[in-house]
This record gives structure tokens, sequence and C-alpha cells, in this order.
């Protein structure tokens, strides 16, 4: 059993608040009625078993999760290959970094690419 629990009662949102998708997302989903458990992962710092859940939700490696096209990432790194553990470092310390929102109900996992992707789930 993994650290991060999901109800088919509502929607757990793993966000930035830094990201425009992010609020246009939580947004519309408030617009719609949508049950939502916001977590803000810029204040709330992911441990490396909740970030390779969710990687496995996502049916993705960790390295996948890292937006290599964010500024942030530019700015600071070259694209490279790191071990796992190198990557979850790297996503704590940049959590900015990790591609989001990601949704998740019951067993349903989904990364928010429109904020309309919310109603899928």
């Amino acid at each position: 059993m993994g650290e991060i629990a999901t109800s088919n009662r509502q929607i757990t949102l793993y966000y930035s608040s830094k990201s425009s998708r992010a609020k246009q997302t939580l947004a519309y989903a408030k617009a719609e009625g949508l049950p939502i458990l916001e977590i803000d992962i810029l204040k709330n710092k992911l441990t490396g078993t909740q970030l390779l859940e969710l990687a496995a939700k996502l049916n993705m490696e960790i390295k996948d999760l890292v937006n290599q096209e964010h500024p942030s990432y530019s700015q600071k790194f070259e694209p490279h290959e790191l071990s796992e553990t190198d990557w979850i470092k790297m996503i704590q310390q940049n959590p900015d970094i990790m591609k989001q929102p990601i949704a998740l109900r019951g067993n349903l996992s989904i990364l928010v690419e429109t904020p309309t992707d919310i109603i899928k789930i």
C-alpha cells in the first residue's frame, strides 16, 4: 500500500500554484461542482515514494514527470540522464519543473493537458 490515498468521491489534484493551467483547471473543476482535494506541490513537498507512485499511476518513469521544457529546468539543467533517485531529488528541490496538474480519482489518474481534461476523471 502506498502513501497516496485516493477516493472515488473526490478528485485529488497535485498542482503548482504558479501554473496558469493549474489555476484554470481548478476554476473549471469548481465551476463544474467537482469535489477537489488540492495539493499545491510548491507548499507540500512530495516524498520520493509519492513521486514514484504518481509516476506509476500515470504509467510513466520518474524522469517523465520532469518538464524539460520548463524555463526553470532549462535555466538550471542540461538535458541528461539521471538515476531515479537523482530525478526524485531534482523534483523535490525544484517542484516547479514537475509536470502538472495531475488528477487522481479512485484508480484513475491523468496528467491534465487542458483544463477540461478534469471532467474525464
